[in-house]
């Protein structure tokens, strides 16, 4: 028997664990622990840990971290908060892993906590790159964890350059594609009624979040990005942003300069984000989902600024620079015959649908020990 503890603080690493955890429960070798913080636990944001308990988990754990500010000071200070309550809940837990995903702060905390207190971390989606903060935390968190799950060889290769031993890394796909492999999205119907909206003539989906080091320019860019959006007839769906710092300032240009037919939402039930991202005519903003999930779907992604730099990527991405002309024609492109035909053949670099069943044998499998525990660099 392995008890695995899975952290949580987003919609983004939720759709990471939640295929796992699924798969975890239909299994008599393994027990699950489940904490929950941060964005789960505040009405801006939905309070979508009752999506969770709605999946049918049980939340052992909920640590309420988040300070109200919007800027670095009180995004560093809640962190502090998460880290603080962390290492009493593995006190009572005391799990034999811990399981972290991405790149969020929170995250960190967890990596932090569990190798002070010697508990094996593992890490899902380890080893990639990206533009901002979250790069930096995700290769904190890697230098701090015992077992690497990568998404795709790119990833792997490079946590081996890090100097990473080679028994500790795995290249086993994303695990939130499982579940867009397996259908397990919302219909089209099925969104309109649950969401009120009128889907048939084609829509926009539009999910823009801060660049933290960035944060000072949060609201000229989002408002580049509403003016861009606002050329186009087609209704736009709009994911509100994350709290990162610079999260106010977004929201605020995004209400403050929408003109024409938008629909915003502080926070959707993954199957139906999922569902509206197969149904969008294209993906416009700084997401994550445009590049790891989006190629599943066969939909075309604008991915606007720096967020994602350097992010391994499928031939459904048109990269552009916070410029209204240029956002405005790669929509353009985005949306037209000739893309959506050359789309067709687009392939999902982030997985095959059966990531969270090697993740799962992995953890259960693997023998912890003085071996695992010691880290060595190989360089």
């Amino acid at each position: 028997m392995k008890k695995l503890l899975f952290l949580t603080g987003s919609r983004g690493e939720w759709g990471y664990i939640r295929p796992i955890l699924r798969l975890a429960q239909m299994r008599d070798d393994v027990e699950t622990a489940l904490v929950v913080t941060n964005m789960h636990l505040l009405p801006g944001y939905g309070n979508s840990y009752r999506e969770i308990e709605n999946d049918g988990f049980r939340i052992d754990h909920k640590i309420r971290m988040a300070i109200e500010g919007g800027d670095h000071v009180s995004h560093a200070k809640s962190l502090g908060i998460c880290l603080q309550a962390l290492p009493d809940v593995l006190d009572v837990e005391n799990p034999d892993w811990v399981v972290l995903a991405g790149d969020r702060g929170e995250q960190l905390m967890g990596a932090i906590a569990a190798s002070y207190m010697y508990v094996p971390v593992a890490h899902i989606q380890a080893g990639e790159v990206s533009g901002n903060i979250d790069g930096m935390t995700r290769h904190a968190i890697g230098k701090l964890a015992h077992l690497h799950l990568a998404a795709n060889e790119d990833a792997a290769c490079r946590l081996i350059k890090l100097g990473e031993e080679p028994f500790r890394v795995h290249n086993v796909g994303a695990p939130q594609v499982d579940e867009m492999v397996e259908a397990k999205y919302s219909s089209k119907i099925d969104i309109e009624t649950h969401l009120g909206l009128n889907l048939e003539r084609g829509f926009m989906l539009a999910v823009m979040h801060p660049v933290t080091e960035e944060a000072a320019k949060a609201g000229e860019q989002a408002k580049i990005f509403v003016e861009a959006l606002n050329e186009f007839e087609m209704p736009k769906i709009v994911i509100l942003p994350n709290n990162d710092a610079g999260s106010f300032s977004v929201r605020n240009a995004i209400v403050s300069h929408r003109n024409g037919d938008y629909h915003l939402f502080a926070n959707l039930k993954r199957e139906d984000y999922l569902g509206l991202l197969k149904e969008a005519r294209c993906i416009v903003g700084n997401s994550s989902s445009g590049l790891l999930e989006a190629p599943t779907f066969k939909t075309a992604a604008v991915n606007i600024g720096r967020r994602q730099d350097m992010r391994f990527r499928g031939s459904n991405v048109i990269d552009v620079d916070f410029d209204k002309e240029a956002i405005v024609e790669a929509i353009r492109k985005a949306t037209s015959k000739e893309f959506e035909e050359a789309l067709k053949t687009c392939e999902n670099p982030y997985g095959d649908g059966k990531s969270s069943q090697r993740i799962l044998d992995l953890l259960v499998s693997t023998e912890i020990n003085d071996s695992l525990m010691t880290k060595t660099l190989t360089y």
